[in-house]
C-alpha cells in the first residue's frame, strides 16, 4: 500500500512539474531579451518552471500563438488584422506589452568606401518589386557610385523585421524584390554582407553592435517626413529622439489571457516587465521610460486586453506616440 501511494505521489509530483511549463515561440529580434529574462526567471524559480523560447519569426509565431499553441508571443510589430481575426476565430484574447525600442540597422561590408550614408528612395529602388532582375549594381541606385554587383541580405517573409522594413521603405508591408538571400536567423544576414564587397542588409541594431567589427553601419535620410534631413545613425538617442526615422519601431510579447490564469504566466509576466529594462540593455537594445513597464503591469492588473495599433502598421512612431496609444486603452 505505501509504495502504491509513494508511485501515486511521485506520478502527481512528476505531473505537476510538467505543468509548469511556459511556451513561447515568435520574433528573432525579440529573442534575445526573452531568452535574457527567461533564464533569471527560471532561475528565479530555481527551476519549478520550465520556459522554452522558439524562433519562427513574428509571423510564424503568431500562427502558433493564435491556435492556443503558445502562452507567449515575441513580436517585433504590432499584431495584423488578418491575425486578429485568426485569434477571433480561436477565442485567444491576449495582453499586448511593449518591453522595448529597437532600429534596423542598414548595414555594408567593411571593403565598400563609397557610401557611408543612404536615402531611403534608394533603399526602395533597391528593394521594392520592381527591381527585380533589374536593379543589380550600385551604380543602377545612384550613378556616383561604382559598377559593383548588389549582393542583398534581408530578413523571411515570416520576420516581423520583413514586415515593417518593406512598409518603412516600399511603403507596402511584404511588398519586397525576391531575389535576395533571405533569412529568419539574423546572424546569416551578418555573415553573408561580411562576405561580400557589394553587400548590403537589414538587421536589428542589436545585431549589428554585437558585430560592429564585421559590418559598416550607414547613416539613413529619411525623406519628407523625417524630423532631420540629415544623414542619421541608429543609436540610443536618436532612437528615442524618433530622429532615426523611418527604422525605429517598438517591440512586444503578447500574453494568452487563458494562459494567465495559470500563476507560473502570470508570475512571468509580471516578473518580466520588472526585468524588462536592466534585460534589454544587457542584450544591447533601448528600454522604454519606467512609465511604460509600470503602465504595462496596470493592463495585466485591470484585465486591459487587445492592441492599441488596430491592426495597422505603424512606421515612426516615438515612445511618447506609442505611450499615448497605450494610455488611451
Amino acid at each position: 500500500m505505501k509504495l502504491v501511494l509513494s508511485i501515486a505521489m511521485l506520478l502527481g509530483s512528476l505531473s505537476a512539474k510538467a505543468e509548469n511549463l511556459i511556451k513561447i515561440d515568435g520574433s528573432s529580434t525579440v529573442f534575445p531579451i526573452t531568452e535574457a529574462v527567461s533564464e533569471e526567471y527560471q532561475a528565479f524559480t530555481k527551476g519549478a518552471t520550465k520556459v522554452t523560447v522558439g524562433v519562427s519569426g513574428t509571423g510564424g509565431g503568431f500562427k502558433k500563438f493564435c491556435r492556443g499553441e503558445t502562452d507567449v508571443q515575441n513580436a517585433s510589430r504590432p499584431i495584423t488584422k488578418e491575425e486578429m481575426a485568426t485569434c477571433r476565430t480561436s477565442k485567444i484574447n491576449y495582453f499586448e506589452l511593449p518591453i522595448a525600442f529597437d532600429a534596423i540597422a542598414i548595414v555594408v561590408n567593411t571593403k565598400n568606401n563609397w557610401v557611408n550614408e543612404i536615402t531611403t528612395e534608394e533603399l526602395k529602388k533597391m528593394w521594392e518589386p520592381a527591381a527585380q532582375g533589374k536593379i543589380m549594381t550600385w551604380k543602377q541606385v545612384n550613378a556616383k557610385w561604382p559598377d559593383e554587383k548588389l549582393t542583398l541580405f534581408g530578413a523571411s517573409t515570416d520576420n516581423g523585421t520583413f514586415d515593417y522594413f518593406t512598409e518603412a521603405i516600399v511603403e507596402k508591408a511584404k511588398s519586397s524584390r525576391g531575389d535576395y538571400t533571405a533569412s529568419v536567423d539574423h546572424n546569416t544576414r551578418v555573415m553573408g554582407v561580411n562576405s561580400s564587397k557589394g553587400a548590403l542588409g537589414y538587421m536589428p541594431y542589436s545585431y549589428y553592435i554585437s558585430n560592429k567589427d564585421k559590418l559598416k553601419i550607414l547613416g539613413i535620410i529619411g525623406g519628407a517626413k523625417a524630423p532631420s534631413k540629415k544623414a542619421v545613425l541608429p543609436n540610443e538617442k536618436t532612437v528615442i529622439s524618433g530622429t532615426y526615422f523611418p527604422l525605429s519601431r517598438p517591440i512586444f510579447i503578447y500574453v494568452n489571457q487563458a494562459a494567465m490564469v495559470r500563476p507560473e504566466v502570470k508570475q512571468y509576466a509580471e516578473f518580466y516587465l520588472d526585468k524588462a529594462a536592466e534585460m534589454v540593455k544587457q542584450v544591447q537594445y533601448i528600454p522604454l521610460p519606467a512609465t511604460a513597464y509600470t503602465q504595462a503591469k496596470e493592463h495585466l492588473k485591470k484585465n486591459k486586453m487587445g492592441t492599441v495599433f488596430g491592426g495597422e502598421a505603424q512606421v515612426g512612431l516615438t515612445i511618447e506616440q506609442i505611450l499615448k496609444k497605450e494610455a488611451t486603452m
